[in-house]
């Protein structure tokens, strides 16, 4: 257990890379090749992780700037994901959650119950929050381990359910995102989307990076629209011209550089998505194979990285007049283009709906994030994490997701009976898309 800690504690840019290398040499892929890939992958991530540290660098300190101007006095601070996953890991079930999405993982995947291969196990700690928080409310290590199990079931579900929809979006070929803090946004799009269609206006508008930059010229280009979004930011925080001016240059550079990350990346993944592909096809016709990756693959994406920045302003605005919402947004400010990710998607990159879904989203998320926020604090005293003096804390991200809502309520609310509950419906979708995958695959292959 310690050495797989120590192999997870190295990081996606070292981790993901020795695992896609093992991977494609189990898919036949020649050695050079293989190692090229996996190399290629992890120096993609030391890029996007150098580009993601730009965005929160300069977007935390404009977010406390507007937290101060704003007024807002809110009890339970919003520690950000990189802090709940460090509680998540530290609490008496964390250090399992990595052996139990594997083994899940494996399990489901060999009785073709799931079509994602989940190479991302940092992302486990998911499933770990939830199962932290189960067993606060229970002090039962049992179910906290199978609510575990359950989740990380409807993660690969919610993967599954959305890879189509994200592959053709962001060409994404052979990839689907099990992240607990994006997957989720699939089922929340979907109703709005729909909503969206019978709204007169906006079902008539459509403004995508592509729309305002094929009317707007040079003005509609990504990197004018981040200096434009960062000056209205630093407007927004009081900053002094210079500051402002920085942060508009930083934010231009932000969406610039992240796409070109993402590119790297998908270069090292491609060859590798192709060879698991080939070799499922072989050995085990009508069968597909997604490579489960980090949403930060889709982050880069302009609509996505445009949207979520004009949503941070908007998320403290929310904050300050949403009733009995108890949560100040702060650490997750930077993880929204995550949360909103696979929304994007199913909007088909259409910034005003993504904003709109994006509000709705965070109203939810503040909502479920007040409730929970006692259940993390408890937690991280449990994990013996410092609250920094802070009473109360809470996580935007996956402290206000629905599933997080939905696997804690019915834990607390139902205990064996609710968790048992969740896993019976999820295994029953299983079932069903699997067959219907086989009915539909069957079908074509008559015609």
């Amino acid at each position: 257990m310690a050495a797989l800690q120590w192999f997870v504690n190295l990081g996606a840019s070292v981790m993901l890379p020795v695992l896609l290398f093992i991977f494609a040499l189990i898919l036949r892929i020649k050695p050079g090749k293989a190692f090229k890939a996996g190399l290629t992958v992890g120096v993609g991530f030391v890029g996007l992780n150098l580009v993601i540290s730009l965005l929160t660098k300069n977007l935390r300190p404009a977010a406390q700037a507007m937290v101060k101007n704003f007024g807002l006095h809110l009890t339970s601070i919003d520690i950000g994901w990189p802090a709940a996953s460090a509680i998540a890991y530290g609490t008496v079930l964390g250090s399992l959650a990595i052996p139990v999405g594997v083994i899940a993982n494996v399990i489901l995947l060999l009785v073709g119950l799931t079509k994602t291969l989940d190479v991302d196990v940092w992302n486990y700690w998911h499933i770990a929050f939830t199962g932290s928080l189960v067993y606060v409310v229970t002090h039962d290590f049992a179910l906290g381990l199978f609510t575990m199990i359950v989740h990380v079931m409807l993660i690969y579900l919610l993967a599954d359910l959305a890879a189509p929809t994200v592959q053709k979006y962001y060409g994404l070929e052979g990839i689907s995102f099990p992240q607990g803090a994006s997957a989720p946004g699939f089922l929340m799009a979907l109703p709005l989307n729909w909503l969206f269609d019978r709204i007169p206006g906006i079902n008539k508008v459509k403004i995508t990076p592509e729309t305002v930059q094929k009317r707007m010229g040079v003005f509609g280009d990504s990197t004018v629209i981040g200096l434009v979004i960062g000056l209205v930011i630093g407007a927004l925080a009081h900053y002094s011209v210079a500051k402002t001016l920085q942060l508009g240059v930083n934010t231009a550079a932000v969406l610039l550089l992240m796409p070109r990350m993402v590119s790297l990346l998908m270069e090292g993944l491609t060859p590798i998505s192709e060879g698991a592909n080939a070799f499922v096809q072989k050995r085990f016709p009508g069968r597909d194979l997604y490579i489960g990756m980090d949403s930060a693959l889709a982050v880069g994406q302009q609509a996505v990285l445009s949207s979520a920045l004009i949503l941070v302003p908007l998320t403290l605005l929310i904050a300050v007049i949403l009733p009995s919402n108890t949560v100040l947004p702060f650490g997750d400010l930077a993880t929204i283009p995550f949360m909103i990710a696979v929304m994007a998607a199913v909007f088909r990159g259409d910034i005003l709906r993504t904003i709109l879904g994006g509000i709705v989203d965070i109203v939810v998320s503040l909502y479920i994030a007040s409730w929970v926020a006692p259940l993390v604090t408890a937690a991280a005293k449990g994990a013996h994490f410092s609250l920094q003096g802070n009473s109360s804390i809470s996580v935007l991200s996956d402290g206000g997701t629905w599933t997080t809502l939905l696997v804690v309520s019915l834990g607390k609310l139902i205990s064996w009976g609710g968790i048992g509950l969740i896993g019976i419906v999820v295994l029953g979708l299983m079932i069903w898309q699997n067959k219907f995958r086989k009915t539909a695959t069957t079908a074509s292959d008559k015609k």
